[in-house]
């Protein structure tokens, strides 16, 4: 680097922040999130325009000079795109192929087929984990709801017997488990490792996942005591299809990018030699951009091709996944305009300045963020992009493993308490027939103990590792 430009960044660097500096940013943190809560909550603005409009008013309160503001929103919406889109991209193509192609049905009958009686909450859990690791939430439930309907009429079984282990393995995975685009967002921002982020929060979802799936649809069995609503079961997507992929290739298929991921974590702490070429070659095929690709490609010929679809059939589908997914990078990308935004007007500086004189850990903070912007908002994306943003600082200097449950800290925290101002609350009650009272003793109690549970256990592995 020239002399000049040191000189010009040493121009550009802000000044140190005073008590009355932090103070306005303060002030501004607080308006800028208001304003976001208000315009989605109370004006249904779209969580992208409300982002927009919020890291707007966030600059303007701390003072910064528009432009600056502008450009900060724009640079950071660019880089999240740039870090975190092409995985959605793909991992919503991978999705749309093993709904389309009946993969997702394979997998549920051949497991169904095996489980019956007391086995069943568990069998629904691990379907939803299994089929929730490529998919949105959303298509998640959608792909689900006839199964946990259909499964509860034939079996006599109290419906949230039945539907709250499902909805737990989805919501876990949506929270915890790259390549959803809550995690891998928080990755990008705390610049954790993705392979150790993914080891860490398989470790820590699945106690999780038992405990607010199998174990507390006993009690929400008895608080909640309802049959499966009497209603036409959507379709699912197979009833069309004359043949379907096997079971153990749509599995393979699902689980091959973890799979990757997790080699190239493994060697990157067996090996530790960037110039070993073992290490290099995992280190490319366990890129979750090469993963994520390599399973899609094997997807068309592994779920694709046996469904006896054509090409044309094909890319048809591959265009379908892709059509939903503009207002989710959007709303991501706009979460890290306002992300950069924060850092810019020095709110992330002011953070690791004043929590040096806190007592709560790092891990803590985050979690607490989150929940309050989770509350607030209703979304568990919107909620673990603020929080990264905020707490991204306080990762500098901590160790590989560390910044990987910071990021877990802040997805479960993204998931705490689901109620009325989030989609998810009245998807769930709408498609069980229940009343807004029921939906909050069921589903919005189990989202609190997936919250609290992952929280629990990462400040555990906090201490051990």
């Amino acid at each position: 680097m020239t002399r000049l430009s040191v000189e010009m960044l040493a121009a550009d660097a802000p000044p140190p922040i005073t008590s009355a500096g932090h103070a306005q940013l303060g002030i501004a943190v607080l308006v800028g999130i208001a304003v976001i809560v208000l315009l989605i909550t109370r004006f249904k603005l779209h969580a992208f325009l409300s982002l927009t409009i919020g890291s707007l008013v966030l600059g303007a309160v701390a003072g910064a000079p528009l432009d600056k503001t502008i450009v900060s929103f724009t640079t950071g919406l660019g880089s999240t795109v740039a870090g975190v889109g092409v995985l959605i991209a793909l991992g919503a193509i991978l999705g749309k192929l093993l709904a389309d192609s009946g993969g997702a049905d394979q997998i549920v009958d051949t497991i169904l087929a095996k489980a019956g009686g007391r086995a069943m909450p568990w069998a629904m859990v691990l379907i939803a984990s299994v089929i929730g690791l490529p998919l949105f939430f959303e298509v998640g439930i959608v792909l689900l709801i006839p199964v946990v309907l259909m499964v509860a009429k034939r079996g006599n079984y109290s419906l949230m017997r039945i539907g709250i282990p499902a909805l737990a393995g989805l919501s876990v995975m949506h929270g915890l488990i790259p390549p959803h685009p809550g995690p891998l967002v928080a990755i990008d921002a705390v610049k954790a490792n993705l392979g150790v982020t993914l080891a860490l929060g398989i470790l820590v979802a699945i106690p999780t996942v038992i405990v607010a799936g199998p174990l507390f649809s006993k009690v929400a069995a008895r608080w909640v005591d309802v049959p499966a609503p009497d209603r036409m079961l959507p379709q699912r997507p197979s009833e069309e299809l004359e043949r379907r992929p096997g079971f153990g290739a749509t599995l393979a298929t699902v689980l091959l990018p973890v799979v990757l991921m997790l080699a190239k974590a493994l060697v990157d702490i067996v090996v530790d030699d960037p110039a070993n070429r073992t290490q290099r070659v995992f280190d490319v095929i366990g890129s979750p951009l090469i993963a994520l690709l390599a399973a899609v490609i094997v997807g068309i010929f592994t779920l694709g091709r046996p469904a006896g679809f054509s090409k044309d059939r094909i890319q048809q589908t591959v265009e379908k996944g892709l059509m939903p997914i503009a207002g989710i990078l959007l709303i991501v990308g706009a979460g890290g305009g306002f992300k950069q935004t924060l850092i810019d007007c020095g709110v992330g500086q002011m953070i690791l300045d004043v929590s040096k004189d806190w007592s709560i850990p790092a891990l803590l903070l985050g979690w607490l963020i989150a929940v309050v912007i989770r509350l607030a908002t209703g979304s568990a994306t919107v909620a673990t992009v603020s929080a990264a943003g905020l707490v991204a600082p306080l990762a500098a200097d901590m160790s590989t493993t560390h910044a990987a449950l910071l990021v877990l800290a802040i997805g479960a925290g993204s998931l705490f308490f689901s109620h009325v101002n989030d989609a998810g609350f009245w998807l769930v009650k709408e498609y069980f027939g229940l009343s807004v009272g029921q939906t909050v003793k069921t589903w919005s109690v189990m989202e609190t103990i997936i919250s609290v549970v992952a929280a629990g256990l990462v400040l555990l592995l906090s201490l051990v590792i």
